[in-house]
């Protein structure tokens, strides 16, 4: 990323960094220990005023009182991981769905379960595009990049207090974990 702007918030569930290149779009939110998330680079740029309405509305979120975020978003992937990404943005704050239910949604076959996995794995915008709402066909928490323990606090949040406790490992690496850029799930 060129001319990146960033800013760090503190939350509930930690650190969050919060990056754009360019006013107005955010273009990624990573967390603490996020497998394959952002650090802050040398070149990027502090710049909090850009971020006032992320601020905002995730301190809303935080508070149970904003259930839809309604930002400027700005990814970069192919098109099938945005076509992915685009259904994730319709699951609804409180609900979970399943990886052969996103495939489903986008038309893709039972076989592409793996590239929606991998597809959603590389989400880069955690939290805001609600990545951790994607469970296992088993109704077991599966993979997120910020760590099982964060995506079960999340739900819990949304009111998801039966939120499997039960945490399994994932079949596929799942949201903000971007380990191949195919938009297949690594084998």
């Amino acid at each position: 990323m060129t001319n990146v702007h960033y800013t760090q918030l503190d939350s509930p569930v930690g650190q969050l960094l919060l990056t754009t290149d360019e006013p107005g779009a955010l273009t990624s939110l990573s967390v603490p220990g996020q497998k394959g998330g952002l650090t802050v680079q040398p070149d990027w740029r502090p710049a909090p005023e850009l971020f006032q309405d992320a601020r905002d509305q995730l301190a809303a979120y935080f508070a149970g009182e904003l259930k839809e975020f309604q930002l400027e978003l700005k990814t970069s992937g192919t098109a099938f991981r945005e076509q992915v990404w685009d259904a994730l943005d319709s699951v609804p704050y409180g609900a979970t769905t399943t990886y052969g239910e996103i495939a489903a949604r986008i038309g893709a076959s039972r076989a592409a379960v793996r590239a929606v996995g991998g597809a959603i794995g590389a989400n880069p915008l955690l939290i805001v595009r609600p990545c951790h709402r994607v469970i296992g066909a088993d109704g077991s928490l599966t993979g997120y990049a910020g760590g099982l323990e964060r995506k079960l606090q999340l739900l819990r949040l949304e009111g998801q207090e039966a939120a499997r406790p039960a945490l399994s490992p994932p079949p596929t690496p799942s949201c903000g974990s971007a380990e191949d850029e195919s938009g297949s799930a690594p084998h």
